[in-house]
């Protein structure tokens, strides 16, 4: 891969700095640092490709959550700014096809509204004043209409009428009533009823326009035809669409007559409906569903009026996650991740792909998921999020003509160039159940010195599936400054290696994935560096029912702490609030059903083998692994008089790290209890 002038006078600039400061201590990545981390978002550059407006995300050691404000900057690295003076939560950028203007939604106390930014007068106004938060933000092709998706609520059903009370009485609040399936969500909690619509809105303000109807839910990317009469939108509009829930189909409105068309039918999610520019094909992405643990989505064009369907991408044994056309039409631009990396590439209308960069990420800064996005202009230069595993995402750009990268950011240099942080390596081994190669990553302690033996973290992944990749890791980082080696594998059923790797877990997990781990540990042993005497293990959510699986198999771990698991699949199944959606695809049948096999890969049915000392963890707001779960395991090794404690971290849901201040209880937890067991 070519490397721009930019490129290298960015890292000289570095270099220098760094070597500026090399005279003064360089001090360990400590607990607090968390809070001065910023990380790029969502970059959007303009149709010219002069500019780029992005998502700037720090966080608020007061209000102890992320904030996120736009800035602005040229695509040379000149003129950066904050977009607007205003304090308040920014997102979902959207330049206007002529690029005088930028569409954005703001968050406040008072809720979320679509506001547009003029360049030339640097004069923001906001234009709505909706029930609820708008999504999918897009504007038409002649800048005069914004189109967007947002929910209209619902009365919730009622089962009684109450007798009135007497006045000044204080009677318990009413009862939450729901006959929905999904009727509550991680992070979010109580779904209140309703459904999601498209809307327009003049660019200019006014009335927003009801586009659709129905009890249904219109939702995902939108796109506009060239000539601004329909617009193409995903959802599932079946009349059996609440228990067909994996099902999605592409669909158009038209602005005129409301009438809404079918483009697709197969049995499976179609998502992410795109028109090409020149008007003669849609694109979209899905796969038919064989109702099995992982599919990879697909690349599949139409032509105008829904015929001559055709999948592109089969060639190209990953998930496509975004696809942008290039404007020619003659293919898109796309993400998708390959051996825990993310990558950008070039996928021409018969499926060949012209890969451009594999830097994408730095977007998920408490483990190291693969993330990343990115945004192209009409002239083919493209804005991405840049990440290496010493920095979380900063703003880059390259092009598939030059494949030149060009980092224009240097968000946290003023923090990190002061700080030692933990080298992170590559390493490949092979299963010992079949021979595959398995991937995962090592990274090493504060000023490691390879003479020395350290203590090490096996760290499991969530999902499961999932990937872990070379990423900036807040997690990881305080683990290294604390003095210990990590490993992080990407074992069997995780995602960017194929569908066949990643489906190894069908009606089998946890299983095999155990063995892949523990192979991976082994392997680092022999790299020598591993005081075996020191083994500890942990990991969340997925990696969370892994760590109980794995000492309920093994007494090698002086200690282990598991984060928000799986205990009981049967328990889990009918309580979590993604409940439905577990039969068949993990395990054959309904726990009713088949409660053997949901019993067989229980965590908890090995909970008679386990020696270790456990910490159980568990956010208790957690809607998605319920604090029952992980009550279990502690309930079962109290009795069982294991050496245990159950950490509850107040207001914290599944994902934990949302907050700062529970991303660094939970590591300070984690090392205070491994440094207990030394």
């Amino acid at each position: 891969m070519r490397i721009s002038f930019q490129r290298l006078f960015f890292t000289f600039s570095i270099l220098l700095f760094v070597g500026s400061v090399s005279a003064q201590v360089k001090t360990p990545f400590s607990a607090l640092d968390v809070f001065q981390l910023e990380y790029v978002g969502d970059p959007q550059i303009s149709p010219d490709g002069n500019a780029i407006v992005y998502k700037r995300t720090g966080f608020d050691i007061m209000k102890d959550r992320s904030k996120g404000n736009l800035w602005m900057i040229n695509s040379d690295g000149t003129n950066h700014h904050k977009l607007t003076s205003r304090e308040v939560n920014e997102s979902q950028v959207k330049w206007s096809p002529s690029g005088d203007r930028i569409a954005f939604v703001s968050s406040s106390n008072h809720g979320s509204e679509i506001y547009v930014h003029w360049i030339a007068s640097n004069v923001t106004a906001k234009l709505t004043q909706l029930e609820n938060s708008p999504s999918a933000l897009i504007w038409s092709p002649d800048g005069k209409q914004l189109a967007f998706s947002m929910k209209v609520n619902a009365k919730a059903p009622v089962i009684v009428k109450m007798p009135a009370k007497p006045k000044g009485a204080k009677w318990a609040a009413s009862p939450r009533i729901t006959d929905r399936l999904k009727h509550e969500r991680d992070g979010v909690g109580y779904l209140k009823p309703g459904f999601n619509h498209l809307f327009v809105i003049s660019s200019e303000g006014g009335a927003a326009r009801k586009l659709t109807k129905g009890n249904f839910n219109h939702s995902g990317t939108i796109s506009w035809s060239p000539n601004g009469e329909e617009i193409f939108f995903s959802g599932n509009l079946n009349e059996d669409w609440e228990y067909d829930f994996r099902n999605s189909e592409v669909y158009s409105v038209n602005l005129q007559t409301l009438h809404i068309k079918t483009y697709t039918t197969q049995n499976g999610p179609d998502y992410l409906p795109s028109v090409s520019p020149n008007g003669k094909y849609i694109s979209y992405i899905g796969y038919q569903d064989k109702v099995q643990a992982y599919q990879v989505n697909q690349l599949t064009i139409m032509d105008r009026n829904g015929d001559n369907k055709r999948v592109i991408s089969n060639k190209l044994d990953r998930s496509i996650k975004k696809a942008v056309w290039s404007k020619d039409s003659k293919g898109h631009y796309i993400l998708f991740e390959d051996k825990g990396k993310t990558k950008l590439a070039f996928m021409d209308l018969n499926g060949k792909v012209s890969e451009i960069t594999d830097e994408l990420g730095g977007t998920s800064l408490g483990r190291p998921y693969s993330s990343g996005s990115f945004s192209v202009s009409d002239n083919g230069t493209i804005a991405f999020t840049y990440s290496i595993p010493s920095r979380p995402a900063e703003l880059a750009v390259t092009s598939l003509k030059s494949k030149n990268t060009s980092v224009l950011t240097q968000l946290n240099e003023d923090l990190l160039a002061y700080r030692s942080l933990g080298k992170v390596e590559e390493i490949w081994y092979k299963s010992s159940v079949d021979g595959r190669d398995i991937q995962g990553w090592i990274v090493y302690p504060f000023n490691f010195d390879k003479n020395k033996k350290y203590p090490i973290i096996v760290e499991n992944h969530g999902g499961p599936i999932l990937s872990y990749g070379p990423n900036f890791s807040t997690e990881n980082q305080l683990y290294a400054a604390a003095g210990y080696m990590i490993f992080y594998p990407n074992p069997r059923g995780s995602t960017s290696y194929g569908e066949e790797f990643g489906n190894l877990l069908y009606h089998n997990y946890p299983s095999d994935d155990y063995h892949d781990v523990m192979d991976g540990l082994d392997a680092v042993i022999k790299k020598g560096n591993v005081d075996e005497n020191n083994l500890f293990v942990t990991g969340g959510s997925a990696g969370g029912i892994m760590t109980a699986w794995i000492i309920g198999k093994t007494n090698r771990f002086k200690a282990a702490v598991v984060t928000k698991p799986v205990m009981n699949w049967i328990s889990k199944t009918l309580t979590a609030d993604n409940y439905y959606g577990y039969a068949n695809s993990r395990y054959p049948g309904q726990p009713w059903e088949n409660y053997e096999t949901y019993w067989k890969f229980s965590p908890i049915s090995l909970v008679g083998n386990v020696e270790t000392p456990t910490m159980v963890m568990v956010g208790m707001d957690d809607l998605r692994t319920p604090p029952s779960e992980a009550k279990q395991l502690y309930h079962a090794l109290k009795l069982r008089k294991i050496e245990t404690v159950l950490v509850e971290i107040p207001e914290a849901s599944h994902g934990i790290a949302a907050r700062p201040s529970n991303l660094i209880t939970k590591v300070t937890h984690t090392i205070a209890w491994f440094e207990k067991f030394k």
